[in-house]
């Protein structure tokens, strides 16, 4: 039915041949180029509920990290709102294996790149088992909480070291390696020619609502139900991590269903040809 757009009816053509009515009648080509962002936005959804979890792995692992043993030797003491900094860290170290290493040799085996939906498809899952790690370090955490009777403490220090927060945050950091510049890699490729400026900044707008979304999620956990108290030692942060795997397990099923329902543009023919041999 989009079609009908660009189809000429009395009145939509000026005298002199020009389009009179240019917010009525549209050209074959800007008809064509809507139908290519429907076909994206299922796919760009799935972005938004990636990085849910993600906003909410974030923030979390500063208030853990507050009533963890954060001693780096005798007299430093790691800053707690610097832990995320091993999810930075991680990520540049696996963009680079996976660019220069790993992405080379996948293509030497296989005889072609690795599709960006498959890049974005590991960073998904790389996500979710982040929060499921995630999750079970919090369990942890809160046993030895319980153990050194802490729920009465507001603020009370766990002995357990900071640095089992580490193995959560690295795997996102791993994840968000594959999956952003996947996803940047995909929308510049598939996005309409007359719309490339734009292409990567559709990467900008899912992660900024993602911000706002996974607030809004942590603010109605701490309404309903009494997880997030002011002290997390007499709280259940594992089940919100478990409510993060959650989200995360369902927003794999439906990107995999996204995926596979999708069909390359212009990018397929890059893929198909990179395995023909030149004539």
């Amino acid at each position: 039915f989009l079609n009908r757009a660009a189809v000429k009816t009395e009145g939509d053509i000026g005298p002199d041949g020009s389009n009179a009515k240019p917010w009525k009648l549209c050209t074959l080509q800007q008809v064509e180029d809507f139908k290519s962002l429907i076909k994206m936005f299922p796919l760009w959804t799935s972005g938004v509920f990636l990085c849910i979890p993600i906003v909410i792995q974030q923030s979390l692992p500063i208030i853990q990290a507050l009533t963890m043993d954060r001693h780096l030797g005798r007299r430093f003491q790691i800053p707690s709102g610097s832990i995320t900094v091993f999810i930075m860290i991680s990520c540049s170290i696996t963009v680079a294996f996976v660019d220069r290493l790993l992405f080379p040799t996948w293509e030497k085996l296989r005889g072609r790149p690795l599709t960006p939906l498959k890049r974005v498809g590991i960073g998904h899952v790389l996500t979710g088992l982040s929060m499921a790690v995630a999750a079970v370090v919090e369990s942890r955490r809160l046993k030895m909480a319980k153990s050194h009777h802490l729920q009465d403490q507001n603020g009370g220090v766990v002995p357990m070291s900071v640095f089992w927060l580490v193995p959560q945050l690295a795997i996102v950091g791993i994840g968000e390696a594959f999956h952003f510049p996947g996803n940047v890699t995909f929308y510049y490729q598939e996005f309409p020619a007359t719309l490339k400026s734009t292409s990567t900044a559709m990467v900008a707008l899912y992660i900024g609502i993602s911000y706002y979304s996974g607030n809004s999620v942590m603010d109605l956990v701490r309404r309903v139900t009494p997880w997030l108290p002011d002290n997390i030692n007499d709280g259940k942060l594992d089940n919100v991590y478990w409510l993060c795997t959650a989200i995360s397990t369902l927003n794999i099923v439906y990107y995999l269903v996204c995926a596979w329902l999708y069909k390359y543009q212009g990018a397929q023919e890059v893929f198909d040809d990179s395995s023909k041999p030149e004539k």
